[in-house]
Protein backbone atom coordinates (compact mmCIF):
# COMPACT_ATOMS: atom_id res chain seq x y z
CA UNK A 1 0.00 0.00 0.00
CA UNK A 2 2.60 2.44 1.11
CA UNK A 3 4.13 1.75 -3.02
CA UNK A 4 0.65 2.51 -4.40
CA UNK A 5 0.13 5.53 -2.54
CA UNK A 6 3.07 7.03 -3.53
CA UNK A 7 2.36 6.17 -6.98
CA UNK A 8 -0.94 7.72 -6.89
CA UNK A 9 0.62 10.70 -5.58
CA UNK A 10 3.42 10.89 -8.50
CA UNK A 11 0.61 10.50 -10.60
CA UNK A 12 -0.72 13.61 -9.52
CA UNK A 13 1.68 15.71 -9.29
CA UNK A 14 2.42 14.80 -12.72
CA UNK A 15 -0.76 15.47 -13.76
CA UNK A 16 -1.50 18.90 -12.44
CA UNK A 17 2.05 20.18 -13.49
CA UNK A 18 1.78 18.62 -16.69
CA UNK A 19 -1.15 20.61 -17.22
CA UNK A 20 0.23 23.67 -16.20
CA UNK A 21 -2.28 24.00 -12.83
CA UNK A 22 -1.51 25.23 -9.87
CA UNK A 23 -2.87 22.39 -7.30
CA UNK A 24 -6.05 20.74 -6.78
CA UNK A 25 -9.61 20.75 -5.40
CA UNK A 26 -11.45 18.37 -4.42
CA UNK A 27 -15.45 17.60 -3.18
CA UNK A 28 -15.00 15.73 0.58
CA UNK A 29 -18.34 14.10 0.67
CA UNK A 30 -17.46 11.94 4.25
CA UNK A 31 -17.56 8.61 1.93
CA UNK A 32 -14.18 6.53 2.26
CA UNK A 33 -13.36 7.23 -1.73
CA UNK A 34 -13.87 11.29 -1.62
CA UNK A 35 -11.56 10.92 1.80
CA UNK A 36 -8.64 8.79 0.28
CA UNK A 37 -8.63 10.58 -3.06
CA UNK A 38 -8.41 13.92 -1.01
CA UNK A 39 -5.64 12.82 1.15
CA UNK A 40 -3.99 11.73 -1.69
CA UNK A 41 -4.31 14.87 -3.16
CA UNK A 42 -2.92 16.30 0.32
CA UNK A 43 0.48 14.34 0.16
CA UNK A 44 0.69 15.55 -3.49
CA UNK A 45 0.09 19.21 -3.12
CA UNK A 46 0.74 19.99 0.55
CA UNK A 47 -0.19 23.90 0.36
CA UNK A 48 -2.30 23.87 -2.78
CA UNK A 49 -5.10 21.68 -2.13
CA UNK A 50 -8.43 22.21 -1.46
CA UNK A 51 -11.13 20.05 -0.18
CA UNK A 52 -15.28 21.11 -0.40
CA UNK A 53 -17.84 20.26 1.53
CA UNK A 54 -20.72 21.17 -0.47
CA UNK A 55 -23.94 19.61 1.47
CA UNK A 56 -27.69 19.25 -0.67
CA UNK A 57 -29.67 18.05 2.37
CA UNK A 58 -27.07 15.96 3.61
CA UNK A 59 -26.77 13.58 6.35
CA UNK A 60 -25.40 15.18 9.37
CA UNK A 61 -23.12 12.61 9.82
CA UNK A 62 -21.65 12.76 6.48
CA UNK A 63 -20.71 16.09 7.29
CA UNK A 64 -19.21 15.11 10.31
CA UNK A 65 -17.30 12.87 8.83
CA UNK A 66 -16.01 14.83 5.96
CA UNK A 67 -14.63 17.51 9.02
CA UNK A 68 -13.24 14.27 10.81
CA UNK A 69 -11.14 13.77 7.57
CA UNK A 70 -9.99 17.72 6.62
CA UNK A 71 -9.36 18.37 10.13
CA UNK A 72 -7.28 14.76 10.64
CA UNK A 73 -5.40 15.67 7.56
CA UNK A 74 -4.82 19.12 8.03
CA UNK A 75 -6.92 19.68 4.56
CA UNK A 76 -8.24 23.30 3.82
CA UNK A 77 -11.33 23.39 3.51
CA UNK A 78 -14.83 25.26 2.37
CA UNK A 79 -18.71 24.59 2.92
CA UNK A 80 -21.01 25.64 0.43
CA UNK A 81 -24.31 24.64 1.12
CA UNK A 82 -26.34 23.81 -1.70
CA UNK A 83 -29.44 23.29 -0.59
CA UNK A 84 -31.01 26.90 -1.33
CA UNK A 85 -29.36 26.73 -4.83
CA UNK A 86 -31.61 23.59 -5.15
CA UNK A 87 -34.73 24.32 -3.90
CA UNK A 88 -34.25 27.24 -6.31
CA UNK A 89 -33.29 25.37 -9.46
CA UNK A 90 -36.18 22.87 -8.81
CA UNK A 91 -38.98 25.85 -8.44
CA UNK A 92 -37.19 26.95 -11.93
CA UNK A 93 -38.01 23.81 -13.58
CA UNK A 94 -41.48 22.31 -14.89
CA UNK A 95 -43.19 19.43 -14.36
CA UNK A 96 -44.84 19.31 -17.66
CA UNK A 97 -46.57 15.87 -19.19
CA UNK A 98 -43.19 13.62 -18.04
CA UNK A 99 -43.72 9.99 -16.86
CA UNK A 100 -43.47 10.61 -13.00
CA UNK A 101 -41.32 7.39 -12.71
CA UNK A 102 -38.64 9.13 -14.49
CA UNK A 103 -38.92 12.04 -11.72
CA UNK A 104 -37.16 10.54 -8.36
CA UNK A 105 -33.58 10.16 -10.34
CA UNK A 106 -33.49 13.37 -12.41
CA UNK A 107 -34.01 15.25 -9.61
CA UNK A 108 -31.39 13.01 -7.71
CA UNK A 109 -29.22 13.94 -10.46
CA UNK A 110 -29.13 17.31 -10.20
CA UNK A 111 -27.41 17.54 -6.69
CA UNK A 112 -24.13 16.02 -8.11
CA UNK A 113 -24.28 18.17 -11.20
CA UNK A 114 -24.66 21.52 -9.02
CA UNK A 115 -21.39 20.47 -6.75
CA UNK A 116 -19.59 19.77 -9.94
CA UNK A 117 -20.25 23.12 -10.83
CA UNK A 118 -19.58 24.32 -7.91
CA UNK A 119 -16.03 22.36 -8.08
CA UNK A 120 -15.30 24.16 -11.16
CA UNK A 121 -15.66 27.32 -10.24
CA UNK A 122 -13.57 27.05 -7.37
CA UNK A 123 -10.74 25.38 -9.72
CA UNK A 124 -11.10 28.28 -12.35
CA UNK A 125 -10.57 30.93 -10.06
CA UNK A 126 -7.37 28.81 -7.74
CA UNK A 127 -6.28 27.92 -11.45
CA UNK A 128 -6.40 24.16 -10.23
CA UNK A 129 -8.00 20.91 -11.33
CA UNK A 130 -10.63 18.72 -10.06
CA UNK A 131 -9.65 15.44 -8.39
CA UNK A 132 -12.58 12.78 -8.25
CA UNK A 133 -13.01 9.70 -5.91
CA UNK A 134 -14.79 7.23 -8.40
CA UNK A 135 -13.32 3.78 -8.34
CA UNK A 136 -13.07 0.93 -10.67
CA UNK A 137 -16.53 -0.72 -9.52
CA UNK A 138 -18.42 2.16 -10.36
CA UNK A 139 -16.72 3.54 -13.28
CA UNK A 140 -16.65 -0.20 -15.36
CA UNK A 141 -20.73 -0.23 -14.43
CA UNK A 142 -21.36 3.73 -15.25
CA UNK A 143 -22.86 4.47 -11.22
CA UNK A 144 -21.76 7.77 -11.66
CA UNK A 145 -24.34 10.86 -12.39
CA UNK A 146 -23.35 12.16 -16.03
CA UNK A 147 -21.51 15.46 -15.70
CA UNK A 148 -21.89 15.09 -12.14
CA UNK A 149 -19.51 13.14 -10.08
CA UNK A 150 -18.05 12.13 -13.12
CA UNK A 151 -17.19 15.47 -14.23
CA UNK A 152 -13.80 16.01 -12.78
CA UNK A 153 -10.14 16.17 -14.41
CA UNK A 154 -8.57 13.47 -12.42
CA UNK A 155 -9.50 10.08 -10.94
CA UNK A 156 -6.56 8.51 -9.24
CA UNK A 157 -8.85 5.70 -8.32
CA UNK A 158 -10.20 4.87 -11.12
CA UNK A 159 -7.83 1.30 -11.63
CA UNK A 160 -9.01 0.39 -7.98
CA UNK A 161 -11.89 -1.53 -6.65
CA UNK A 162 -13.61 -1.18 -3.76
CA UNK A 163 -11.84 -3.56 -1.49
CA UNK A 164 -8.22 -1.96 -2.50
CA UNK A 165 -10.17 1.56 -1.70
CA UNK A 166 -10.80 0.44 1.63
CA UNK A 167 -7.20 -1.19 1.58
CA UNK A 168 -5.57 2.00 1.09
CA UNK A 169 -7.32 3.90 3.40
CA UNK A 170 -6.41 1.84 6.15
CA UNK A 171 -3.25 2.09 4.98
CA UNK A 172 -3.34 5.93 4.85
CA UNK A 173 -5.03 6.39 8.50
CA UNK A 174 -8.93 7.41 7.39
CA UNK A 175 -10.98 7.37 10.29
CA UNK A 176 -12.14 3.71 10.65
CA UNK A 177 -16.15 4.88 10.97
CA UNK A 178 -15.62 5.86 7.39
CA UNK A 179 -14.60 2.82 5.88
CA UNK A 180 -16.87 0.67 7.43
CA UNK A 181 -20.02 2.48 6.76
CA UNK A 182 -22.30 1.56 4.07
CA UNK A 183 -21.63 3.28 0.52
CA UNK A 184 -24.06 5.61 -0.36
CA UNK A 185 -24.03 8.74 -3.13
CA UNK A 186 -26.45 10.52 -1.00
CA UNK A 187 -28.83 11.05 -3.67
CA UNK A 188 -31.88 10.81 -1.12
CA UNK A 189 -32.27 10.23 2.65
CA UNK A 190 -31.65 5.77 3.85
CA UNK A 191 -29.83 5.54 0.05
CA UNK A 192 -27.23 2.82 -0.03
CA UNK A 193 -24.61 2.32 -3.47
CA UNK A 194 -25.23 -1.28 -3.60
CA UNK A 195 -29.33 -1.29 -2.88
CA UNK A 196 -29.37 1.10 -6.31
CA UNK A 197 -27.43 -1.16 -8.19
CA UNK A 198 -28.68 -4.18 -7.07
CA UNK A 199 -25.15 -5.63 -6.71
CA UNK A 200 -22.62 -5.72 -3.76
CA UNK A 201 -19.09 -4.33 -3.86
CA UNK A 202 -17.92 -7.80 -3.44
CA UNK A 203 -19.62 -8.70 -6.50
CA UNK A 204 -18.33 -5.93 -8.40
CA UNK A 205 -15.10 -6.46 -7.04
CA UNK A 206 -14.51 -10.15 -8.19
CA UNK A 207 -15.88 -9.35 -10.93
CA UNK A 208 -13.52 -6.51 -12.26
CA UNK A 209 -10.67 -8.69 -10.77
CA UNK A 210 -11.10 -12.07 -11.84
CA UNK A 211 -14.17 -11.88 -13.90
CA UNK A 212 -15.90 -14.55 -12.08
CA UNK A 213 -19.20 -14.02 -11.18
CA UNK A 214 -22.88 -15.82 -11.08
CA UNK A 215 -24.63 -16.29 -13.91
CA UNK A 216 -27.22 -14.05 -12.37
CA UNK A 217 -24.95 -11.36 -11.19
CA UNK A 218 -22.81 -11.36 -14.47
CA UNK A 219 -26.12 -10.78 -16.30
CA UNK A 220 -26.88 -7.96 -14.34
CA UNK A 221 -23.37 -5.84 -14.37
CA UNK A 222 -23.60 -6.81 -18.12
CA UNK A 223 -26.71 -4.84 -18.52
CA UNK A 224 -25.32 -2.22 -16.50
CA UNK A 225 -22.37 -2.03 -18.79
CA UNK A 226 -24.77 -1.53 -21.63
CA UNK A 227 -27.25 0.33 -20.21
CA UNK A 228 -24.63 3.04 -19.27
CA UNK A 229 -21.76 2.97 -22.11
CA UNK A 230 -22.86 6.25 -23.18
CA UNK A 231 -22.02 7.74 -19.89
CA UNK A 232 -18.26 6.70 -20.16
CA UNK A 233 -17.96 7.52 -23.94
CA UNK A 234 -16.86 11.17 -25.44
CA UNK A 235 -19.75 12.64 -27.16
CA UNK A 236 -19.86 10.91 -30.66
CA UNK A 237 -19.37 13.34 -33.55
CA UNK A 238 -20.12 12.03 -37.27
CA UNK A 239 -17.58 10.55 -39.12
CA UNK A 240 -17.95 13.09 -42.04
Amino acid sequence: MQQLAEKLVSWLREQVTGAGARGVVVGISGGVDSSVAAVLAKRAFPDSTLGLLLPCYSSQTDIEHAYLVANKFQIPTKLVSLDSVFDALLRSLPNGDFDPATKKIAVANLTPRLRMATLYYFANRLRYLVVGGGNKCELGVGYFTKYGDAGVDLLPLGNLVKSQVRELARYLGIPREIIDKPPSAGLWEGQTDEQEMGLTYEQLDRYFTTGEASEEVRKRIGERITLNAHKRATPPVPPF
